[in-house]
């Protein structure tokens, strides 16, 4: 009898540990990581994955797990995964790798998730100036959608996606790597007048043996020693592909990977149910605990064949994503603008991450005229399938960066006295402003001659869960937003 679905060649046992997993998780790039398993092309498999840190954030009603995080184990990856071709012959040195995603989703017993943004002293994130504290939301999946307690009034189809797959690196394009990345945390602070406005830190996360996790390799070893002080972080995407955070990297979607040790080495983690485009909260997709259902192909010779190079080696090239035709289905969509002008009006020369933070400023002083938090807003924008795109960088002196919401994730259905009383028994506290014949109006988030905001206007509380600051740096305020 023909066998059919795919098989599991990494399974995650959500009672256990990254570190005592039947295959073990790693969390760094090494090309001296051991593979735990092999596949052949063609073949359909599954990889199991815990989320990106490892069971350390969980679904309880605070945020001191959050600001507290163990930013160094950040992410547990399932693999490295050879892969070789019908002979077993394993992918070489400048073949293309061709990964397709069949299926993905929550682990099942595992449908939940969690949006964060972290201290300002522990990484902090993209408006880490504005918000320094630690906030966290859960979210609780519905088949393809996601609702949050701590950010009522929103429901909104996930677009899953694994934010993390690549290759192994060569070890010389690792020391390429660790060269130009120390370069930038040794330096930019000075160099780099972007540092002035955008202040997550450090600027690099060079490789250190704190929270290290190198697979079936024993920590303390001579060997995990070696590796551990040479292993990249998995906090940015690189040539390998990585931590690139494509949200449309859905079901049919296929990702063509250069290759570049013997094996391919592949590797994924890092699940998102949804997420907006930028991530902007850091840890800020709605991260889970997931499955993929992958198939792979070997393109020989497929570096040079579709890749150029963009640096001094044939090694300076970047992965090539197809996206899948599985996607949710918006026609509306509310879109804010941001120039390179900071908060300070101090003009930038086509700066596009200050226009892109102006743009997010933006819409989220726009979403508190509605009742919610600007905390709320800002966990929203990170996790919700928005669309962000650079519109211009020609234009001197200014970049234009804009943020797209689509108006249907603002659901809120108000049917019934009795369906009202019970969301605010279960959920939270929902004030409504009257509006007569209301019954399944939606919130309307779209300015209005009427005026700001239309109903039914709802005030959210309980809010996200949000953490103190006790750090001394200064909070970046605007004087002119909504209070």
């Amino acid at each position: 009898m023909a066998l059919y679905g795919a098989r599991t060649v990494v399974s995650i046992d959500l009672n256990k540990k990254p570190s005592e997993q039947a295959l073990p998780l790693h969390n760094r790039w090494h090309p001296d990581i051991p593979p735990v398993a092999e596949v052949k092309v063609g073949e359909l498999f599954r990889v199991e994955m815990m989320d990106c840190n490892g069971g350390g954030i969980t679904d309880s009603p605070t945020a001191e797990d959050a600001k507290h995080a163990n930013t160094y184990v950040i992410h547990y990856l399932s693999g490295p995964i050879t892969v070789v071709d019908l002979e077993g012959v394993p992918a070489k040195p400048g073949d293309l790798l061709v990964v397709e995603i069949c299926n993905l989703g929550p682990l099942p017993g595992s449908e939940w998730g969690f949006t964060a943004s972290f201290d300002r002293g522990n990484g902090g994130s993209f408006l880490t100036d504005h918000f320094p504290y630690a906030a966290k939301a859960i979210w609780y999946f519905e088949g393809i959608y996601a609702h949050s307690p701590q950010i009522p009034g929103v429901r909104f189809p996930g677009m899953t996606h694994p934010g993390l797959i690549g290759t192994a690196p060569s070890h010389e394009l690792l020391s390429i790597w660790n060269e130009r990345e120390r370069q930038v945390e040794e330096t930019g602070h000075k160099s780099l007048t972007l540092c002035e406005v955008l202040h997550s830190r450090p600027l690099a996360c060079l490789p250190t043996t704190k929270g290290c996790l190198l697979g079936k390799i024993q920590e303390g070893s001579p060997e995990w020693e070696k590796i551990a002080n040479e292993a990249a972080r998995t906090i940015p995407g690189r040539e390998n592909g990585g931590n690139c955070d494509i949200k449309n990297l859905s079901r049919g979607s296929k990702i063509y990977l250069p290759v570049f040790v013997e094996g391919a080495n592949l590797s994924t983690g890092d699940m998102h149910f949804s997420q907006g485009d930028g991530e902007i909260a850091f840890c800020g997709a709605i991260e889970m605990n997931g499955f993929l259902e992958l198939k792979c192909d070997i393109i020989r010779g497929g570096m040079k064949e579709y890749l150029t190079p963009m640096g001094p080696t044939p090694l300076h090239v970047n992965p090539i994503f197809e996206i899948g035709p599985v996607e949710p289905r918006f026609s509306e969509w509310l879109v804010f603008e941001g120039i390179s002008v900071d908060e300070s009006g101090r003009q930038h020369f086509l700066d596009a991450s200050i226009a892109y933070k102006r743009a997010v400023l933006n819409a989220i002083d726009y979403l508190s005229k509605f009742g919610y938090s600007r905390e709320q807003a800002y966990l929203l924008l990170s996790s919700c399938p928005c669309e962000g795109r650079l519109s211009s960088i020609v234009d001197s002196p200014n970049a234009v960066a804009t943020v797209a919401i689509p108006i249907a994730i603002f659901d809120q259905v108000l049917k019934s006295s009795t369906q009202i009383s019970q969301h605010m028994r279960v959920h939270c506290e929902i004030i409504i402003v009257p509006k007569r014949n209301f019954s399944l109006n939606l919130q309307d988030i779209r300015p209005k001659v009427s005026k700001v905001p239309v109903g039914p206007k709802l005030v959210r509380k309980p809010d996200v869960f949000i953490s103190t600051y006790d750090g001394d740096l200064p909070i970046t305020r605007n004087s002119s937003a909504t209070a």
